[in-house]
Parts: structure tokens; C-alpha cells; sequence
């Protein structure tokens, strides 16, 4: 008596199908934010003719670099599945404290640099300790922060704009390598912030733990991740990012401000998660970082260089294409497994 196989063979079949369908499909919506960034960029280089020009893209490296290296702190703390609330005020209080050291009481370079980083590196381990001690959620514990660096920030300055910049924070926001048509330093610093960022999460145990904390406090505490620790750490990377970042932008900026640039928060954070790192934790990186940085960046300059749009309907649009764009990445990017940890 003969065996019809037939039957038996096509269910193994048509798993192997849905298996390699699965498998592009995977592969397609990984690559979300790269189709986002192609479709904006091919549509701003047709909207405008000014766009496509090398010295253009080399502008949108420079309009992106301040959010590079708060986002390369943030990336860190999102990971985690926690959030830092307190970046643009701790920016801020480190670009006034640099500035105040070295234009009011005359102390010379590089204490008022090592001053401001260090200052925001305490305020960020501050936080730290706050939501781990205390059990303070990071949201109250860096809300709080904000605040507090806020009103030193006020403090220190009284109210007042100091024009008389440290060498080195001039130097990084807008000094340039090879003369005035040359390299920017800004762009050369937020490089080289992510290359130190992905170098950490990638290839050391304290970025794997990053993540395994992210994916699953639980998990990883049975497994002897002290998440406490890891979590103390990364709020401590943030803050001296931020410390960075305010340095950095008083440079290219001219000035320190009394007040913090609130857009610096929304827009690190929608960068970052733009990108594909998820605000719940455990999946995302630098790479994911970069992409959402350039679609940010490639997104402002565009709608700039096209001169028919309304200026005031352009925080609009940006934030109606963000969302949009969010949606489809957050959306697509949610088919792949959350856990990133092997």
C-alpha cells in the first residue's frame, strides 16, 4: 500500500514560505527610518533647488550636532526604560557656570570647562541616586533636576546674557578645522560622542547590561545585574552629556543664557525615538540615534529652504510629519522582538 506524502509536505511548505516572508518582512520595517529619511530627502531636493547642495548637507550636520550629543545621553537612559527630563536646564546651568567662571571671576581655561562638566555630571548622579536610593521615578526625580538647575542657572547669571566665552567653548561650537571655509569642530565632537556611545553599548558589559536592563529589570536582577547601579550610571552619562551639550551650544550660539532652550528636550527625545530606540527600553542604539537625527535635521532644513511655506506653519508641519513619521516607525518597528540583549 503506497503513502500519498502530499499532504504531509505542503504544511512544511508553506512554514518554510511564511518563515522566509517573515524573515523580509523583519528586514523591511527594521529599515523604517531609512525610507522615511530617503522619501524626505528626495522630496526637499525636487521642493527645493538649494536642498541637494554638499554645502547644505554639511549645514544639517552642524543644525544636528547639539542634539548628537544630548542624544547620545539620552540613548543610554531610554534604554534603560527610564527617561531624563532635566537636560536643557543642566545644559544651560553648564554653559553659564563656564561662562560666569570665566568672564565675572577670572579664572582661566580649563577650570571653567572641568567646572561646568563636572558640576553636570554631579547634578545627573544627583538624579540618579534620587530615583535609585529613593525610589523616585526618573520622571519626578529629573522634573525636580530641571528645576533645580534652572533656578541656579538664574542665580549664577541673575538674569543677565554673558557675551565673554571660554576659549574652549568657543572653539567647539564654532571654531573650524582648515580656516573658515573648513571643518567644523561642533561636527567633529557630536562624531565622536556616538562613536563613544556605540562603542560602550556595543562591545562592553556595561552596555549589555544597559540593555538587559531595559528588556527586563526582573530578568536581569535574577541573572546578578545590579540595575540600580546600571541605571545610576547611565543618569550620570546624561548629565555629563548635557554638560557637554550646553558647552558646546554656548559656543556656537555666542552667548550663555540665563534660561534653558526648552526644545532641546522634546527634540532629543523625538530624535532618539524617531530613530527606533523604543521609550519603554531594550531595543535601539547609536545607529538608531543617527537616523533619527537625520530625519530630524534633513526635516527642519528642508521645510527652511523652501521659502513659499508660512514660517509660522513651520513648527506645525515639523511636528505633524514627526508624529506621522513616528507612528509608521514605532508601528512597523514594534514586529521585531523587544529583547536586543543577545
Amino acid at each position: 500500500m503506497s503513502i500519498q506524502t502530499d499532504n504531509l509536505d505542503a504544511p512544511a511548505s508553506r512554514l518554510r514560505t511564511e518563515s522566509q516572508s517573515s524573515v523580509w518582512l523583519r528586514r523591511f520595517t527594521a529599515l523604517a527610518p531609512l525610507w522615511t529619511l530617503l522619501a524626505l530627502v528626495i522630496f526637499f531636493s525636487i521642493a527645493s533647488p538649494t536642498f541637494a547642495r554638499p554645502i547644505n548637507f554639511n549645514n544639517i550636520l552642524a543644525q544636528i550636532s547639539t542634539l548628537a550629543i544630548f542624544g547620545t545621553g539620552m540613548t543610554f537612559v531610554l534604554l534603560t526604560g527610564e527617561i531624563d527630563l532635566s537636560i536643557a536646564a543642566v545644559a544651560g546651568l553648564a554653559g553659564m557656570i563656564a561662562a560666569y567662571l570665566y568672564a565675572n571671576l577670572d579664572y582661566q581655561e580649563p577650570i571653567p570647562t572641568i567646572a561646568a562638566l563636572g558640576a553636570s555630571t554631579l547634578l545627573g548622579l544627583v538624579g540618579g541616586f534620587a530615583s535609585t536610593r529613593f525610589r523616585i521615578p526618573t520622571f519626578m526625580a529629573t522634573l525636580a533636576l530641571s528645576l533645580i538647575a534652572g533656578g541656579l542657572n538664574t542665580y549664577v547669571s541673575k538674569g543677565r546674557v554673558i557675551s565673554d566665552l571660554p576659549e574652549i567653548a568657543a572653539f567647539l561650537g564654532s571654531g573650524r578645522i582648515g580656516g573658515q571655509s573648513g571643518f567644523r569642530v561642533i561636527i567633529i565632537v557630536a562624531a565622536l560622542s556616538l562613536l563613544a556611545g556605540h562603542l560602550v553599548l556595543r562591545y562592553t558589559r556595561f552596555g549589555r547590561y544597559v540593555y538587559m536592563t531595559g528588556a527586563s529589570k526582573s530578568a536581569a536582577r535574577l541573572v546578578g545585574v545590579n540595575t540600580d547601579r546600571i541605571l545610576l550610571i547611565t543618569l550620570t552619562i546624561s548629565g555629563f552629556a548635557a554638560g557637554l551639550a550646553g558647552i558646546v551650544s554656548m559656543g556656537r550660539l555666542g552667548s550663555a543664557q540665563p534660561i534653558a532652550i526648552p526644545s532641546y528636550l522634546i527634540d532629543t527625545i523625538g530624535a532618539v525615538v524617531l530613530g527606533g530606540t523604543a521609550l519603554t527600553g531594550g531595543r535601539g542604539g547609536i545607529p538608531q540615534t543617527v537616523m533619527g537625527l537625520l530625519i530630524y535635521g534633513t526635516l527642519r532644513n528642508g521645510l527652511d529652504n523652501i521659502p513659499s511655506i508660512d514660517i509660522y506653519l513651520k513648527d506645525f508641519i515639523t511636528g505633524v510629519v514627526l508624529l506621522a513619521a513616528l507612528v509608521v516607525n514605532l508601528v512597523l518597528s514594534g514586529r521585531r522582538a523587544r529583547d536586543k540583549t543577545s
